[in-house]
């Protein structure tokens, strides 16, 4: 079994969008995946219920029981989990990244994002573990935008993935009726951007 880490000790970032995203593009892969939430305020398991299909699971558990629920997963004979962290906890952002094959640091482009990176930076280091920084929410059009983040990143030793999601009114519309962007605008640009960024994942992770 995998197991990622979304990590990001600033709030607001896209962890929970993005741990569903790549969660239901497994599924349609064939792999089978589990989302364990370790967030207080369950968002990911909120999705869950207001959702029809059966598949991806979604565990909420507290971030002590994160060893149980990842040894329940794989002997459920999960292929993938994906650990779904709160901000502004340093402590547990430390076990999720200890646990996992590889950690995904979503950040939005701005400079205050950019700047909060060095907490989650240094609990990845801590951890050993690497890591990736994914952009998310990127205003369209906006190459030098992209330039910039990338270059702000490097500062702390870490690398951006290769696929960046933009700013997309599919995403939230999708997860408020239950679904993911795949699901809800099949062939659109959000779909697109998922597809590439789990392609890209499961070839590192792999």
């Amino acid at each position: 079994m995998r197991t990622v880490a979304i990590l990001s000790q600033k709030g607001g970032t896209g962890k929970t969008t993005i741990s569903l995203h790549l969660a239901v593009a497994a599924q349609q892969a064939g792999q089978a995946a589990v989302v364990i939430d370790l967030d207080p305020q369950a968002s990911s398991a909120g999705w869950k219920d207001s959702r029809a299909a059966e598949e991806p699971v979604v565990v909420a558990a507290p971030p002590a029981r994160l060893r149980q629920a990842l040894q329940a997963a794989e002997t459920g004979g999960a292929d993938l989990a994906i650990i779904d962290t709160a901000p502004h906890s340093g402590d547990v952002a430390l076990a999720a990244a200890e646990a996992a094959d590889l950690v995904l640091i979503p950040c939005r482009p701005g400079i205050l994002d950019l700047r909060a990176i060095g907490t989650t930076a240094r609990a990845v280091k801590l951890a050993g573990k690497p890591a990736f920084v994914v952009l998310n929410t990127v205003p369209p059009r906006a190459s030098h935008v992209l330039a910039d983040a990338r270059a702000a990143v490097a500062v702390y030793g870490l690398d951006v993935a290769p696929v960046a999601l933009q700013q997309r009114a599919a995403y939230a519309h999708s997860l408020t009726a239950g679904q993911t962007a795949q699901e809800y605008e099949r062939g659109g640009k959000a779909a697109e951007e998922i597809a590439g960024l789990y392609d890209w994942l499961s070839g590192v992770v792999a």
